[in-house]
């Protein structure tokens, strides 16, 4: 089963730009419509304009961490049912958890593969 992703919104938050520029070349290969936010106050301030599918977001940032900006975006009624994918530098159990508490769907380390990115986007967003 393929699952098109070219009618996809895809909001990346993270405050490296190498991460960000990562994602977003290899979602918009994949046919995503990629918008991205430096941190949580940025992603806050686009996602009621842009209404992404899916949201990955960078743990560790300045300002409003991903814990943070997670919790916010799945406390507002319009978005709660957005999928969001937590991005961290470390493979341990204590992320994971602190996320699923914050009401993201999926944890992924970084550094991610095209694979991944994708995978993430076919498990939690559904397409026609």
């Amino acid at each position: 089963m393929s699952v098109a992703l070219s009618s996809l919104k895809v909001m990346v938050i993270d405050d490296s730009k190498t991460i960000r520029r990562t994602a977003e070349t290899l979602l918009t290969k994949a046919g995503c419509e990629v918008v991205t936010a430096t941190d949580g106050f940025d992603a806050l301030a686009k996602i009621a304009d842009t209404r992404p599918n899916i949201i990955f977001v960078d743990i560790m940032m300045p300002r409003l961490d991903g814990y943070q900006t997670c919790a916010l975006i799945k406390n507002n009624v319009n978005f709660q049912k957005t999928p969001v994918i937590m991005l961290s530098n470390k493979d341990g159990l204590f992320d994971p958890a602190k996320g699923r508490i914050a009401g993201s769907d999926q944890h992924l380390t970084k550094p991610f593969s095209k694979d991944e990115l994708l995978s993430a986007i076919r498990d939690h967003v559904k397409t026609d």
